[in-house]
């Protein structure tokens, strides 16, 4: 089906987005849309005047919106947030933060207290960076996995704690290593109060936020220093295609089962929840990691960016 023509306002919001979120200078922005500068900075005062540009964008481009659909029919997803693609060389968690951190604020507004559940990683720190700073006492928030190291370091993309401290909210930390040395350790370490008690509320949570991590060179369990080289190896051969919150999935979105795997401790998200299992993700990098997570039902909604939810539907 032939997309519609954009609208003067959809390229005012894109040109809002680009110079706004993006950081583009009004000439980048010219560059990326293919108009004359004049033109850009006319765009993008109109984006202002509008009332389309705040803090974040607020105007939906007709595209996203067909994207947003075509997703939610093709995965029968509950729902998806798209928003504009950044060019390439820009961190795609600055894209889809600011619609992540929306939807979480929507279930912060209900009155009924939730427990809400995250995953830890770079697109997730980036939506706990544009969350508001409105407190919502009668929620609880929890761990999934940890973010501490083999060597007792701290990664830098903890989300729990930057949440507790930006909503002072009661918090649960997941305060045990990622990975252990050895079977018995994790044993040990999932056998205590504490573990089983995050656990639980984990399994209890009424809408819960991830990341979808690839693995290959660039895994971010390999990359921040959880796994070794021979560890990543030992999932690449066992079938690896992605990962979330330290569950490792192969191409269909199965659990997969090797010596490392049996090291990892954090809570692995059943398929076919009901309650939203909500993935943010979005770049090249992540598609297979993205498809495994959709094909194996371990997520039913979804915050991309255009790009990837064109080849996720192609």
């Amino acid at each position: 089906m032939a997309e519609p023509d954009p609208t003067p306002q959809d390229e005012a919001a894109r040109a809002g987005w680009l110079y706004y979120v993006g950081g583009l200078t009004q000439d980048q922005v010219a560059a990326e849309l293919g108009v004359s500068r004049q033109r850009a900075q006319r765009l993008v005062a109109k984006a202002m005047a509008d009332g389309l540009v705040h803090v974040r964008l607020e105007h939906k481009i007709s595209a996203c919106l067909d994207l947003e659909a075509a997703l939610v029919r093709r995965f029968d997803l509950q729902l998806a947030r798209v928003v504009p693609a950044l060019p390439e060389g820009v961190d795609t968690a600055h894209a889809t933060a600011p619609a992540a951190a929306q939807l979480l604020e929507r279930y912060l507004a209900e009155a009924e207290p939730l427990i809400i559940a995250f995953g830890t990683g770079r697109a997730l720190s980036a939506m706990a960076s544009e969350v508001m700073r409105t407190p919502h006492a009668q929620h609880r928030i929890v761990s999934l996995i940890s973010n501490i190291a083999p060597d007792g370091s701290a990664s830098f993309y903890d989300v729990i704690m930057r949440m507790a401290d930006k909503l002072q909210l009661p918090h649960y930390p997941m305060l045990v290593p990622v990975i252990t040395d050895t079977a018995a350790e994790r044993a040990l370490f999932n056998a205590l109060r504490p573990v089983q008690a995050v656990m639980q509320l984990a399994e209890q949570a009424d809408v819960t936020f991830v990341g979808i991590g690839q693995i290959n060179e660039e895994a971010p369990l390999f990359k921040d220093g959880f796994i070794t080289r021979a560890q990543l190896d030992d999932l690449l051969a066992a079938g690896a295609a992605g990962e979330i919150v330290g569950g490792v999935i192969d191409a269909e979105g199965r659990y997969i089962d090797t010596e490392t795997t049996r090291l990892i401790g954090s809570f692995r998200i059943p398929a076919g929840r009901e309650k939203p299992v909500i993935g943010i993700a979005a770049g090249k990098s992540k598609l297979q990691a993205m498809q495994a997570a959709l094909k194996g039902r371990l997520i039913n909604g979804l915050v991309t960016d255009e790009s990837t939810a064109r080849a996720l539907l192609d």
